[in-house]
């Protein structure tokens, strides 16, 4: 008959294996996972957002349970999107690495245990859900908030920031300054163009032949009845003259 300490020993056997298939079975599962994920352009925050908005009626009806607090992601695999809070087991893509700063999210520095406040200050600060867009693609229209695995209009791209929503905010609006100065300077360049030389058409009477009645504006030659007069100013029109036509 096998002793007590022979069962022990077997049941620790067999947990351990369990143990082992399930973390097998869970990280095929999750390579699926991830590759859906990338096939079909679906990111962490996606799924975080799709299952905090079926929450409510998932669970509406069952009665009420422990809350767990959810931990927010510190490492992420840049090939498949999956992400590790650093606790638990450690997936396969970073368990074997041998620097796992790399893989750190948000630029977090590894090694360096943050104090209680701290903690208190970044708790709640990791916003879920809908991300605003960061970045555009001007060709096709699409966009991207600038969290979790950059689509491929911009993943190889060496300057991110001519994709930046904010850059060509600015552009437009600069372009949008400049031209009201251009066209109030094109406005007074052609109102100089039109002002440039005397004035063009039929001209003001100026000086009046008493005798014919003949009238001249003292633009252009001169009359005969003016031409050889050595006091031009008796020929003067004055207010209470009669319009008459220009010679």
């Amino acid at each position: 008959m096998p002793t007590l300490e022979a069962i022990q020993a077997k049941i620790q056997r067999l947990q351990e294996q369990a143990e082992a298939m399930k973390a097998k079975q869970a990280s095929v599962v999750l390579g699926r996972i991830a590759e859906l994920m990338s096939k079909n352009g679906i990111s962490v925050e996606d799924i975080e957002a799709y299952v905090g908005n079926n929450k409510d009626g998932a669970i509406r009806g069952k009665p009420a349970t422990t809350q767990t607090s959810s931990v927010a992601a510190k490492y992420q695999d840049p090939k498949s999107g999956a992400t590790w809070s650093g606790r638990g087991r450690a997936p396969s893509w970073i368990a074997n690495a041998k620097n796992r700063d790399r893989f750190l999210v948000d630029g977090n520095v590894a090694g360096m245990p943050a104090s209680a406040g701290d903690k208190a200050k970044s708790k709640g600060n990791y916003v879920r859900g809908q991300q605003p867009a960061k970045y555009r693609d001007p060709k096709t229209g699409a966009t991207w908030s600038g969290r979790g695995r950059a689509p491929a209009w911009i993943a190889n791209a060496k300057d991110r920031a001519k994709f930046s929503i904010v850059a060509d905010e600015n552009a437009g609006a600069a372009v949008g300054t400049t031209l009201p100065k251009s066209k109030s300077k094109a406005s007074a360049t052609a109102t100089l163009r039109v002002r440039k030389g005397p004035p063009k058409g039929k001209q003001p009477a100026k000086y009046l032949n008493p005798e014919t009645g003949a009238t001249w504006s003292g633009r252009g030659p001169a009359p005969a009845w003016l031409a050889a007069a050595d006091d031009r100013s008796k020929f003067l029109i004055d207010a209470a003259a009669i319009d008459a036509p220009t010679a």
